[in-house]
């Protein structure tokens, strides 16, 4: 009975502190809302107009250029996951200074290659043909209640999702959520009531 109502409490004390914002980084290119016993960034939001273009990423490394301490070259090293973008890095290629600053581990996630270069890839292309026509509320995160772990204790989400709102009309335009799986990365598109259930925070809908 004392073990399960430890298991319960450690539960509980995980899913209240996966929804904690400790800090809000703005580097004028997004915003990235970070939890520090995650060691993780949440969720990042970012606004997209004409996304694309052809800068070169040669030489673009991942890095953190803040005092907390996140998730790292280290600890991606070896874990099998792809240091997955938040706020995309083609979406900036127009402007070499905003697409390089896309590289930076308070933008990225643990994702599995299968999901990131796979169904999220491709939303990041809908996106993008979406902001040729239309100014775009990009929001990107984890839903992090079974909490998995690689390298110095820091969370892998076990599903990622992306809103997309239209600046506009003030209109949410679809709601996805991806299956952070290796042998499973499904995706679906949900409403974003459903989503809010999922994650179990709260996101901002503006800049």
């Amino acid at each position: 009975m004392k073990k399960l109502f430890t298991l319960l409490l450690t539960l509980i004390s995980l899913n209240v502190f996966s929804q904690k914002i400790d800090t809000v980084l703005n580097n004028g290119v997004y915003k990235s809302f970070l939890n520090y016993e995650l060691k993780q960034p949440v969720y990042v939001v970012y606004k997209l107009y004409k996304g694309g273009g052809s800068c070169s990423r040669a030489g673009f490394a991942f890095k953190n250029d803040t005092q907390i301490k996140l998730a790292g070259t280290q600890d991606y090293a070896k874990s099998g996951y792809d240091k997955g973008h938040l706020a995309n890095a083609e979406d900036f290629a127009f402007d070499c200074i905003k697409d390089e600053a896309t590289f930076r581990y308070y933008n990225c996630l643990p994702q599995t290659a299968n999901m990131n270069r796979g169904v999220w890839k491709q939303y990041e292309g809908k996106i993008r043909d979406i902001s040729q026509t239309d100014s775009l509320l990009v929001i990107c995160g984890g839903r992090f209640k079974d909490i998995k772990k690689m390298g110095d204790n820091c969370a892998v989400p076990d599903h990622c999702f992306k809103v997309v709102k239209s600046l506009s009309t003030g209109k949410i335009l679809f709601v996805v959520y991806f299956t952070n799986e290796v042998k499973d990365s499904k995706s679906e598109e949900i409403t974003l009531d459903e989503l809010l259930k999922k994650i179990g925070y709260q996101i901002p809908l503006t800049y």
